[in-house]
């Protein structure tokens, strides 16, 4: 087995494990992160692509898939920014970790206050 093979297999099980992780998951952050399982998944097997077969007159690798690659990065880690502020934001204005439509399929009743919750007055969280 060759090494672009190999990367060829471990970029498909890691687009495997990431739809996995989407598919049956609730939490959002969890989400974010299992697409970028499945980018990086998706990366590998670009580059695994983008090996030739060596000859004597062009032994280097295509540069196609690779600039492809690194412009999928980029692109990447700035959708990874924009997801992880929008989610902070639904944070701080809704205090939940999973969206609503996910209620009814996951039987998610309510969550308990966050840290940082503000308890109704009257209320006193010294447990300790």
């Amino acid at each position: 087995m060759t090494a672009s093979l190999w990367y060829a297999l471990i970029g498909a099980g890691l687009v495997t494990l990431g739809l996995h992780s989407l598919t049956l998951t609730p939490h959002v952050l969890r989400k974010v992160i299992a697409l970028n399982i499945m980018g990086n998944g998706v990366f590998l097997m670009l580059i695994s692509l983008a090996r030739r077969l060596p000859d004597a007159t062009n032994p280097a690798p295509d540069p196609v898939p690779q600039a492809m690659v690194l412009t999928g990065v980029v692109v990447a880690i700035s959708s990874t920014a924009l997801a992880l502020a929008l989610l902070r934001r639904y944070y701080e204005a809704s205090g939940r970790t999973h969206l609503p439509e996910d209620d009814a399929l996951w039987g998610i009743e309510e969550e308990p206050p966050g840290r940082f919750a503000v308890m109704p007055d009257g209320e006193d969280d010294d447990d300790h």
